[in-house]
């Protein structure tokens, strides 16, 4: 449980924002930021840094763009030792909008890319090393693309790229323990010079259980988000992994607390966690978006007929 080399880092403000359009007032995602912080987390996801020629500031909140003002806003006068981290995603970022590492508060750039897309999430990690980030390369939907294309894009990344390590994501959560420890080894085994990440959705109940599996086969660098919050059923909860992890660098009083006073309010305002819907799209290994639109309709209590229109598309 314990491995000094394990960093931990915090998307509840990235992850989160994608069921409430990233619209978290600064006030919350400063009380975050110092919880974490306090805490020990090694490093906090802000959000996106998505182009605005691309994307409307009028639908979005402000973590769906993560500009340098806005986030050194949230951690002006709070002594820290986290790092900050913004993700990216392939084709939706314009890379003069990234300055040199010397003027942002940003520290860690992930960039979120399928294995179709490697060569460009390479291209950019490179771009964003050379200005001084730490890099990563967040392999989304890891769960449906397995075979043998991904161990050619995990050969292209070690050779070519300079990222500091790469995310296998279970986009999807549908990911058991045994397939989480055969990707990790492919991993490991393949990059030699890279740490191997893990993030879990939990869909079906797995997200925490999937990580401490990640661990357990030498996956260093871990994400979690505040009581689980996530798109659809949310994330592996932060405070069941260091609370795991048994390094006393961790503190989890302030998580606890912030969870008290913050989330439990905010959960009835939005919705996230272990619901059918979300649980079937897991088992099917499907994107969640069918069981999220579902949510938002009359008919969300209808389990039976959401599961027979997943595997039989046809049935209305």
């Amino acid at each position: 449980m314990f491995r000094p080399q394990i960093k931990v880092l915090d998307c509840t403000i990235r992850d989160g924002g994608l069921i409430n359009n990233h619209d978290f007032d600064h006030r919350f995602v400063r009380a975050v930021y110092k919880a974490i912080s306090e805490a020990g987390v090694d490093y906090m996801e802000m959000g996106y840094r998505n182009s605005k020629k691309l994307f409307s500031p009028k639908e979005y909140g402000a973590w769906k763009f993560c500009t340098d003002d806005d986030i050194r806003r949230v951690v002006e006068g709070i002594e820290s030792q986290t790092k900050i981290s913004i993700m990216v995603d392939v084709g939706r970022v314009d890379l003069d909008d990234v300055k040199p590492k010397p003027e942002s508060p940003i520290d860690m750039i992930r960039v979120a890319s399928y294995v179709k897309d490697i060569d460009k999430a390479i291209f950019m990690v490179n771009d964003f090393a050379a200005k001084g980030y730490e890099t990563t390369i967040n392999v989304m939907a890891i769960s449906v693309d397995q075979g043998p294309e991904l161990d050619e894009a995990l050969h292209q990344i070690e050779e070519e790229s300079k990222i500091k390590v790469l995310y296998i994501v279970d986009s999807f959560g549908g990911l058991y323990q045994e397939p989480v420890e055969n990707l990790v080894k492919r991993a490991r085994s393949i990059l030699k010079n890279k740490e191997v990440g893990f993030h879990g959705h939990n869909h079906q109940q797995l997200a925490f259980g999937n990580t401490i599996e990640a661990i357990i086969h030498n996956a260093n660098y871990l994400d979690g988000t505040i009581y689980g919050i996530g798109r659809a059923a949310g994330n592996c909860p932060l405070e069941l992994l260091i609370g795991f992890l048994k390094n006393p660098k961790f503190d989890i009083r302030p998580i606890l607390e912030l969870i008290s006073k913050e989330f439990i309010p905010l959960r009835e305002k939005i919705e996230w966690g272990y619901i059918i819907p979300y649980a079937v799209s897991g088992m099917m290994n499907v994107h969640p978006r069918a069981a999220m639109a579902l949510r938002k309709t009359k008919d969300k209590e209808n389990y039976r007929e959401f599961y027979e229109s997943l595997i039989d598309p046809e049935v209305d």
